[in-house]
């Protein structure tokens, strides 16, 4: 298998001539990301072996490695990189602009790189590949700071959380290398797909169909009245959350539905506890209760809804996961809380499920963590492995103040992937999905593109770090074909 690199990154190939170098990278990269000093020479010289144009040819390949490494693009440096001051540079270029530093060291035999040399239509002079094959034995490239040293094996670009995940589940440590089973779900972000009004219900129901077939657990969209900025535009169509998940719960038998998370901003609380009840009765059992304390000033400023301070709001939320327990539980007793007052805390009929899964959005570590801790039943976090990591461990240390089990809470993880079965598979999704203004490289990064086998180390990584569901959002909704998402979710069964 593939050893996957981190993309976007520079790659300097480091070897004498004649040791494989060029042959290596066009089996591994695009052409375009390959930059060849033998090239250059070709387009600033007579040919490709005019020596009297190096300078110059090293000059403009500088300036490339500046120009793509500052659009954070996947560059090869395809020259012998014998000398130390010449990789110094390259390599302070990727670190000036955040990319990943790979060296890889060619370690062809002497003999194999004369012999190769001799067959050349322009060999390289005898003594001249002496003194390279000298230098090349000497190099100690594991001293000089880069992020990767490695061998000249097949190789794969992979988005950076990918390359992370898959350096944490190749770890010799019995943690990483434990995964445990985990759940999926996937999360509805945008109605544009269907291209109509008119067709946005039956696109709904196929997708649902679709999801539950492919093995997902949970079936979730957003609650917001306008499409936020990191999705779509203002005037992409928006459906109403829990109107589309009750006309879902007709439309499927066994996936659970969820808001990811409900803005306790929006309705009255006690209203709340009756729309979740009826969505809950009526999917016999299947509704999940996403909180969260709204962030989109905008869309409350629009609907003229009060848009009170993150303190105010976060006490809305409290207030919110004390009463709704209240609210589906037995009799109608007075609620008095720190925003509001509720005097009859009733709701029949009550939620099939005792207790309501309430999942809290949102990862601070200082209010809403805690929050989680004394009354939710799973938290919603966001970002990579380390971070998740992180957060659990913040969550758990909460957990040990209030006196509660953390082991009772569900950590749930929400990120945007795309799948392919195979690498060609996955570069037709990124043709058919990416912009015309944005190249596949940035397309791909952007939604952490990657084949079954990148995501299924991925996903390993998270459930390592604590995540018990991973949430996907994907931008190949359009699409009937949840194959490659299918083959993920089949691998984590218990």
């Amino acid at each position: 298998m593939s050893r996957p690199l981190p993309s976007p990154g520079l790659v300097v190939l480091v070897g004498p001539p004649a040791s494989g170098k060029s042959t290596w990278a066009a089996e591994n990269f695009l052409p375009d990301e390959i930059v060849s000093s033998d090239t250059l020479r070709g387009v600033v010289g007579e040919h490709r072996l005019d020596l009297a144009a190096t300078d110059d040819a090293f000059e403009v390949l500088d300036r490339i490695i500046e120009m793509r490494s500052g659009r954070s693009l996947t560059t090869v440096v395809d020259t012998t990189g014998l000398e130390q001051r010449r990789r110094a540079g390259y390599l302070e270029a990727a670190q000036r602009y955040g990319l990943a530093a790979v060296a890889v060291r060619f370690t062809t035999s002497a003999a194999e790189c004369r012999r190769r040399n001799r067959a050349r239509e322009h060999p390289v002079r005898a003594k001249a590949l002496d003194a390279m094959l000298k230098t090349a034995r000497r190099l100690e490239l594991d001293t000089e700071g880069w992020d990767l040293v490695i061998e000249p094996e097949p190789v794969r670009t992979v988005t950076p959380k990918l390359a992370a995940a898959a350096a944490l589940t190749t770890d010799e440590t019995p943690e990483r290398n434990q995964t445990s089973a985990l759940r999926f779900g996937l999360l509805v972000s945008r109605f544009d797909g269907p291209g109509s009004s008119e067709a946005i219900g039956p696109w709904l129901v196929r997708v649902a169909s679709n999801a539950e077939a492919a093995g997902f657990d949970s079936l979730w969209v957003m609650d917001h009245m306008i499409q936020i900025p990191q999705v779509g535009s203002a005037w992409d169509p928006m459906l109403e959350s829990y109107t589309t998940l009750g006309f879902l719960a007709n439309a499927t038998s066994k996936i659970r539905l969820g808001v990811l998370v409900t803005a306790a901003t929006f309705r009255n609380i006690g209203h709340l506890a009756k729309i979740i009840a009826t969505l809950d009765v009526l999917s016999n059992g299947r509704a999940i209760a996403g909180l969260g304390a709204a962030n989109f000033a905008s869309e409350h400023e629009a609907f003229g809804w009060p848009f009170p301070s993150a303190p105010e709001r976060l006490a809305r939320l409290e207030d919110a996961l004390e009463a709704l327990p209240l609210l589906w539980g037995p009799g109608s007793p007075k609620f008095e809380g720190r925003t509001m007052t509720i005097p009859e805390a009733i709701c029949y009929p009550r939620p099939i499920q005792d207790p309501m899964p309430i999942i809290v959005g949102g990862s601070g570590e200082r209010v809403t963590l805690r929050l989680v801790a004394k009354h939710g039943v799973g938290c919603n976090l966001f970002g990579g492995v380390d971070t998740v990591r992180h957060k659990v461990t913040v969550l758990r240390e909460h957990c040990a103040e209030v006196g509660r089990d953390a082991a009772e809470i569900e950590v749930t993880h929400l990120g945007e992937v795309l799948v392919g079965s195979s690498r060609q598979d996955l570069n037709q999704r990124i043709e058919r999905l990416r912009p015309s203004n944005q190249g596949p490289a940035r397309f791909a990064t952007s939604v952490n593109a990657g084949t079954v086998d990148d995501h299924e180390a991925g996903f390993a990584a998270l459930s390592a770090a604590g995540v018990h569901t991973a949430i996907l959002s994907t931008r190949d909704m359009a699409c009937d074909d949840m194959g490659p998402l299918a083959d993920v979710i089949s691998r984590f069964r218990a």
